[in-house]
């Protein structure tokens, strides 16, 4: 198995932070050299582990966008 490779393109911000000082941020991040994706996961102090994620093209958070304007909270 090849080396995993990924670089935070924008952090758009953070949503909460875990007592043990993780972070779960809303991202624009690429993996592995692919083209960046909206990413929302948490990652360590340094950014060097994360955790599992989501990840989403620009279409899809468009419609998410699109979604949560419609809730009613």
């Amino acid at each position: 198995m090849g080396d995993f490779k990924f670089e935070i393109e924008k952090n758009f911000g953070e949503l909460s932070e875990s007592p043990k000082g993780w972070k779960k941020e809303f991202n624009l991040v690429s993996f592995n050299g692919r083209e960046a994706k909206y990413d929302i996961r948490e990652w360590d102090p340094d950014h060097e582990k994360m955790s599992k994620g989501l990840t989403f093209t620009k279409e899809e958070i468009v419609k998410l966008r699109d979604l949560l304007n419609k809730l009613d909270i």
